[in-house]
């Protein structure tokens, strides 16, 4: 599938390489350049949200949210950083949200849609952290309801779009050790990743970026509007239970404290990020995740509770052969 194409095609062939090369030129002067330009290369993830706002807006109506009348902009403690956020709403799209934290050092994405309850939709999520000529990716479509016990929902959500899932699985590789905890939450083409800055991969993980979010907003003009009471108020808890996670172990929390002071980044992450944690339920951290409960009652810090974790991608193996069998085209 080249760059930019429909999701939902099975037949695809990369349309880019995968992220380490080797050289076939022994030039001096060759290696030397490319060490310049990666010195030299800066990220920003402007662009993503730019691109994220006009393609979502080909879809549907988007309007300011409410929030955005209180989280615009921060600045950071020591005045050498800023902090951005934009929220809007739609008809299916109960928040959209992003936050672009730009420092000397370090930018980052943090960019997520919430469906509104009547959808099953999965929520979409961009998490990207670069900091000197390193960087640390998460890209998924964030499963709404359990794919491993809810067959029917992984088949309707999830079926279509194995073959995106395998193409960047190949140009962006698993990032390495992922909890158990953690990996509920994610879905079988999510890309966890890790690699040097460069413009190659940064071109990369923008196409990644732009296939994956017309993946999700096609799901989303597709979606019906649940009528069934009990079947609302599953999506309402599911999507509360994720919040809830997030907004307790998300791993951006010491950036965040770090930047803006503790009050301001648990407004933030409670208000704005995680937004809904306080609205869509009244159950607690330790009420959804017991295991993490403390002798004295408080919740365990630890991200990691069983102590299994994935050096690997999980689903490979799985999604391979379901991909084989049906495609008619490999």
């Amino acid at each position: 599938m080249e760059i930019g194409s429909s999701p939902s095609t099975l037949c695809f062939k990369p349309a880019l390489q995968p992220l380490i090369k080797t050289s076939t030129s022994g030039s001096t002067c060759c290696w030397r350049n490319r060490r310049v330009l990666a010195r030299s290369f800066s990220v920003s993830y402007r662009k993503f949200v730019d691109f994220a706002l006009e393609e979502t807006r080909r879809h549907t109506h988007l309007v300011p949210s409410p929030l955005q009348e209180k989280f615009s902009s921060i600045n950071s403690k020591d005045g050498k950083g800023m902090l951005h956020m934009r929220s809007f709403q739609a008809a299916k799209i109960r928040l959209l949200r992003s936050l672009s934290i730009e420092t000397k050092t370090v930018q980052v994405l943090d960019f997520a849609v919430f469906p509104k309850v009547e959808y099953d939709v999965p929520i979409f999520c961009a998490n990207f952290f670069t900091s000197g000529r390193s960087n640390i990716i998460v890209l998924d479509l964030n499963p709404l309801h359990d794919i491993i016990n809810q067959q029917g929902y992984k088949e309707k959500y999830f079926r279509s779009l194995i073959p995106l899932g395998l193409k960047y699985a190949e140009l962006l590789p698993w990032g390495g050790k992922l909890t158990s905890e953690s990996i509920q939450f994610f879905s079988p083409i999510v890309i966890w990743t890790k690699f040097p800055s460069s413009p190659e991969n940064y071109d990369i993980l923008y196409s990644a970026f732009q296939d994956y979010y017309k993946a999700w907003l096609e799901l989303e003009a597709r979606a019906v509007e649940e009528t069934d009471a009990s079947q609302i108020s599953c999506n309402r808890e599911a999507q509360h239970r994720y919040l809830t996670w997030r907004a307790e172990k998300d791993p951006g929390q010491g950036l965040l404290k770090k930047l803006i002071g503790e009050t301001l980044a648990k407004d933030l992450l409670r208000s704005f990020l995680f937004n809904g944690v306080d609205e869509l339920g009244s159950k607690m951290f330790l009420d959804y995740f017991p295991e993490f409960r403390c002798e004295d009652g408080s919740v365990n810090k630890s991200h990691s509770i069983v102590g299994k974790s994935y050096e690997n991608r999980p689903w490979d193996a799985r999604a391979r052969r379901w991909f084989l069998k049906n495609c008619s085209c490999i």
